[in-house]
């Protein structure tokens, strides 16, 4: 069952040339978790916003719930739509304890029931014996949990996370994600969360919506996005791809480590770009090898390695933190992925047609099977 509708949303900013958001399209069923996700300024946080009614779509029709909150001629207010939502900043209200703000949102329930739901929520979320404290008497993971709490409490249809936890410290935002992701699931409940963390949208979502330049550029299950990106732009944003430049031959994608089995329809002699990450990439010490260690980035559990190829060319490649090799080194790498690989023809984006907001042109493309070498 389908709990938000978004049809071909826009919305425009004045002064600002081109759309911030344009022509998005999207459906979040019952219980699952999208997550928008893209850099600064690419639209997610606008898109939210319109789900919200915090503005205005130019054009675009929005459904919670099957009915409509948001077309040419309708806009139902905020406090209409039957929303959750979850702030970066919290949003508390500091003069009243954890119970009241928990209790802000429910209306026409009794004394009775009103106090039942808080106690159920603020044990959904670990906060019972905190009833009676202040905000400013909580940590932030204990205060984010607090607005998750104030947020569920009336049922909404969907709840909006507008990056929840980009005030929290490293250590405390892996915790309380877990356990925020844990809390909906449990619920079941439907939502639609924006980050611009990859590691979080991969983390929190069930299927990720990547922005940029206010264009959907690709949506779908983390695993799809990150091994089967859609457009070189999401396959660099999603992992911090190289892209390993290679030619379509008769026997498939030759490149500077070794033929790739085709599987595409690209024509023979077609220039191209294989997105590689660290973990797609090994090597061994080899006196004539095919490439030289630049430089290795220590990262705790693993070596990061800078590989500079004998065609020129520049990739990374992860190893143990035991396999420290100096730079200097030459060595042998190959492709070790066990999965497919996106393939750009001529580093362009994997879509067909010409985007009207940021005028680049798509052409078709795919992930393409590697072949043993």
């Amino acid at each position: 069952m389908t709990t938000l509708q978004v049809d071909q949303l826009t919305k425009r900013f004045a002064g600002v040339e081109r759309p911030v958001v344009h022509d998005i399209s999207f459906e979040v069923a019952e219980g699952e978790i999208l997550a928008l996700v893209g850099p600064s300024g690419c639209g997610k946080t606008t898109t939210l916003r319109l789900i919200a009614g915090l503005e205005r779509p130019d054009s675009g029709v929005i459904r919670l719930g099957g009915r409509v909150v948001a077309s040419d001629t309708i806009q139902v207010p905020p406090e209409r739509r039957d929303v959750g939502m979850v702030f970066q900043d919290h949003a508390l209200f500091p003069h009243l304890s954890v119970f009241d703000n928990v209790a802000f949102g429910l209306r026409g329930l009794s004394r009775s029931a009103r106090r039942a739901r808080v106690a159920e929520l603020l044990e959904l979320v670990g906060l019972r014996g905190l009833a009676a404290r202040y905000p400013h008497a909580l940590s932030g993971g204990e205060r984010q949990r607090v607005a998750l709490a104030r947020a569920l409490a009336p049922q909404p249809v969907v709840v909006l996370m507008d990056e929840p936890f980009s005030s929290l410290d490293a250590d405390m935002r892996l915790e309380v994600r877990e356990q925020v992701r844990g809390i909906l699931k449990t619920l079941h409940t439907t939502a639609v969360f924006v980050t611009h963390d990859q590691d979080e949208a991969l983390f929190m979502g069930d299927r990720l919506a990547v922005f940029q330049h206010g264009c959907l550029e690709q949506i779908g299950t983390p695993e799809d996005v990150f091994h089967a990106s859609g457009t070189r732009f999401v396959a660099e944003f999603m992992g911090d791809s190289d892209f390993l430049a290679g030619e379509t031959a008769a026997d498939g994608i030759r490149t500077a480590l070794g033929t790739l089995t085709r599987v595409g329809a690209l024509p023979v002699g077609t220039a191209v770009e294989v997105a590689l990450r660290g973990d797609d990439v090994d090597f061994v010490p080899a006196e004539n090898g095919n490439a030289v260690v630049r430089e290795r980035f220590f990262r705790g559990a693993f070596n990061v390695y800078r590989l500079a190829l004998d065609s020129g060319q520049v990739v990374h490649a992860l190893k143990s933190h035991t396999e420290a090799l100096p730079a200097g080194t030459r060595v042998r790498a190959y492709i070790s992925a066990q999965h497919p690989l996106a393939v750009f023809p001529d580093g362009q984006a994997a879509r067909l047609g010409r985007c009207v907001v940021c005028n680049t042109e798509f052409h078709h493309a795919g992930p393409f099977p590697m072949s043993k070498m």
